[in-house]
């Protein structure tokens, strides 16, 4: 709610009051997408040294495993070419079953 009575005219008055009202409610937008970018913030995981999302083993054997779903695969050179279906798949399997 706002209110103003500093100018003579009624309409003056008014042109003010919807400017208050527009920076109002402009700021209270801003706060809630802060407030939804810092809970975005807090959900990330740090980026450092065991936080990664696959391991690739190529000697002295071959496996990539995937610390998420725990899904592995013996075909290191398919993965590395590009053929990480079988990861996705599982990947959206288990956040389905969340």
């Amino acid at each position: 709610m706002v209110s103003c009575q500093s100018e003579r005219s009624q309409h003056k008055n008014k042109e003010y009051a919807f400017k208050i009202l527009r920076a109002r409610i402009y700021k209270l937008i801003k706060e809630k997408e802060a407030e939804k970018m810092a809970e975005k913030e807090a959900s990330k995981k740090k980026i450092e040294w065991g936080s990664q999302i696959r391991s690739y083993v190529f000697h002295p054997y071959n496996l990539v495993k995937d610390h998420r779903t725990n899904h592995e695969t013996g075909n290191t050179q398919a993965v590395m070419d590009g053929d990480i279906d079988a990861f996705i798949q599982e990947y959206l399997a288990s956040e389905r079953n969340r």
